[in-house]
């Protein structure tokens, strides 16, 4: 079997936290901006929660807070929750959408020696339920009044919450939970939270992250402030030109609750990264408005989002001519990318003749829109169709997608700048070891590893020594690894469809490629059992809008799912996706639905994986229909 490691391995301290990254800056250069945050006034009562710090001279539209600023809210924070007599290893739930507080909080709980239990702000009031009953958590902090109802409806079943904490001030006299927490704290003296701060362990726990539950209850991966440490000082090592750059900053949209966005978190705290907030949009123009006001140096973000930028950039302009030049620039970056990637010398003239005035007319604009400095985005959370990395890198974007799980605190492979292959997730970070199991399963080992899922029944322990078995992490992922340790993700083993003629078929590899079409939303390929694979797809609605006011259509979803040219646009996508693997795996029919897959409705994770058995679930009969003879 295939293994590769990558040199270098960060050693964690016997002693010490997460927390001390915050004390260091201070050591050093206590005027540090760590965060920025939006001017434009939140709903809570003042800029900062500790009584000797204060908002800074805006920056645009956005305020500083340095090292010491955000040192001074965490501490106010926390003497609070050590007032509320919360002990170290309790249980500490955080249902936010990602705004300052939420990191301010994460950061006191860990002061405390507690443990964060992040709950995804859509949850469910059942899913709330399970995840603070689950970790047996002893107080909650959330967003809004509706949160704190969604708490408050399943209080009686939650036995050992003592506290709700809402950010957002009430209606009447009620205070927002950080001054609410700085005032309790007030009598808290320096040198007793000292004491609770300083005992904290590499080896303590640090949080408790619910996976996203494709299938079954989510489960609790325990993960340690090592874990954590270890995660994050090899992923700031490998992208030190992100992470590391004069001026670096970023601002994150994407769930605070999913690792990917946490473990960035403390990689910007950590480095000194200016770190923004904001809540995830599906408006690109709200978005384009949100970079533009922060101009961050990289991006943190998953393959939908790219899509969306994407698509909305071809579409600026219903002019035919002006479509025309787009398609031409962005066949022209996808061709300077690939050229660049070989060995041969990189893009020749014929490719440098064009691209000035590529640059002039589309590239130029495209960076603007993404805030005009910057250079990399940080990519996770699924592949990235190939065509589309290369366009990104063409424009002077450069896309690093990377791999990882909540098991293994998030990334344990990343693509570099200097060390970059699109298509692939990348080489291991440093000190951690790929394998390839007999089977094809990607198997990790390392120090970003957790030991195993929260819970003390049987089952959960079998489960954990099945997913750690022999020392490795399995993680139900297949891939392969080549010559020089970059690791390419085929589909999940648990996804695996075998058709009627015995054909293995991994659907993921065929729903990623069809979905990159700017017309397509998501994409669920079928046929397990049956006698030739099948797809089922959405529409991308602000896509399909531009689409018909384009070839003169009206706006009614139900009549263009059946539109003989629209069809032809997506069995496009359907035969380029095809012409990557066999015939006994290529799809035969597709059928176009009329509504979206949401988060809402139950059939995506809210980091926008398809909850596949119940899709499939909710859609028997369009599946059916599928296999019905032609015209039946």
């Amino acid at each position: 079997m295939r293994e590769f490691s990558t040199p270098g391995t960060y050693v964690v301290p016997p002693h010490g936290n997460l927390t001390d990254d915050v004390l260091r800056h201070l050591e050093r250069a206590d005027e540090i901006v760590l965060f920025r945050r939006q001017s434009r006034a939140e709903p809570h009562a003042g800029p900062h929660a500790g009584p000797n710090s204060g908002p800074t001279e805006p920056t645009g539209s956005w305020l500083d807070v340095t090292a010491r600023q955000f040192r001074d809210d965490v501490v106010a924070v926390a003497k609070g929750l050590l007032a509320a007599d919360v002990q170290p290893g309790d249980r500490v739930g955080l249902l936010a959408r990602t705004r300052y507080e939420w990191t301010l909080v994460d950061y006191a709980i860990w002061w405390v020696g507690a443990v964060s239990v992040p709950v995804y702000e859509t949850a469910s009031a059942d899913q709330v339920r399970w995840v603070l009953a689950d970790s047996g958590a002893v107080a909650c902090v959330v967003e809004r009044a509706d949160h704190a109802a969604r708490v408050e409806s399943v209080r009686g079943r939650l036995a050992g919450l003592r506290h709700v904490w809402t950010l957002d001030n009430g209606p009447g006299p009620r205070v927002g939970a950080v001054p609410a927490l700085a005032r309790l704290g007030l009598d808290v003296a320096d040198d007793e939270l000292e004491k609770r701060r300083a005992a904290v362990s590499p080896d303590d726990l640090a949080t408790l992250i619910y996976t996203s539950g494709t299938t079954g209850r989510p489960r609790g991966c325990r993960l340690t402030h090592a874990n954590i440490m270890v995660a994050v000082a090899s992923l700031t090592e490998a992208l030190e030109e992100v992470f590391g750059a004069p001026g670096a900053s970023t601002v994150l949209f994407l769930p605070l609750a999913h690792v990917f966005a946490r473990t960035v978190q403390v990689g910007c705290v950590r480095s000194g990264v200016a770190l923004g907030h904001s809540r995830e949009t599906a408006d690109t123009t709200e978005l384009v408005s949100l970079l533009g006001d922060f101009r961050p140096t990289f991006l943190v973000a998953v393959p939908r989002l790219l899509e969306r930028v994407y698509t909305s950039a071809s579409q600026q302009s219903s002019s035919a001519v002006r479509t025309r030049v787009f398609s031409s620039a962005a066949s022209s970056a996808v061709a300077w990318s690939r050229a660049g990637a070989t060995r041969s010398g990189g893009p020749g003239r014929v490719l440098r003749a064009p691209r000035a005035v590529y640059e002039r007319l589309v590239y130029r604009g495209l960076r603007g829109a993404l805030g005009g400095r910057v250079r990399y985005a940080l990519c996770s959370g699924g592949p990235l169709d190939d065509r589309l990395g290369h366009f990104f890198r063409g424009v002077g974007v450069t896309v690093l997608e990377g791999y990882g799980l909540t098991e293994t605190t998030s990334t344990v492979t990343a693509n570099r700048p200097d060390v970059h292959e699109v298509g692939t997730v990348g080489r291991p970070l440093p000190g951690v070891t790929v394998r390839v199991g007999d089977d094809g399963e990607l198997l990790f080992r390392g120090g970003q590893v957790f030991d195993g899922y929260w819970g003390d029944d049987d089952q959960s322990r079998t489960h954990t020594a099945e997913v750690l078995a022999g020392g490795w992490l399995h993680t139900g992922d297949l891939g392969e690894v080549d010559g020089e340790g970059f690791v390419r993700v085929t589909g999940r083993r648990t996804e695996i469809l075998v058709t009627a003629g015995g054909k293995n078929v991994a659907p993921s590899m065929l729903e990623d490629r069809i979905r990159a079409h700017p017309l397509i939303s998501q994409c669920l390929v079928v046929g397990d059992g049956r006698p030739y694979v099948a797809a089922l797809v959405t529409l991308d609605a602000d896509a399909a809008a531009a689409w018909a006011q384009a070839n003169d259509r009206g706006h009614d979803v139900a009549e263009l799912a059946d539109d003989p040219d629209l069809r032809d646009e997506i069995q496009s996508a359907v035969d380029a996706a095809n012409a990557g693997v066999s015939h006994a795996e290529s799809v035969r029919r597709f059928r176009v639905l009329v509504a979206d897959w949401t988060e809402e409705a139950g059939h995506l994770t809210p980091s926008l994986r398809l909850k596949r058995a119940l899709v499939v679930r909710d859609h028997r009969a369009e599946i059916e229909s599928l296999y019905e003879p032609a015209g039946g």
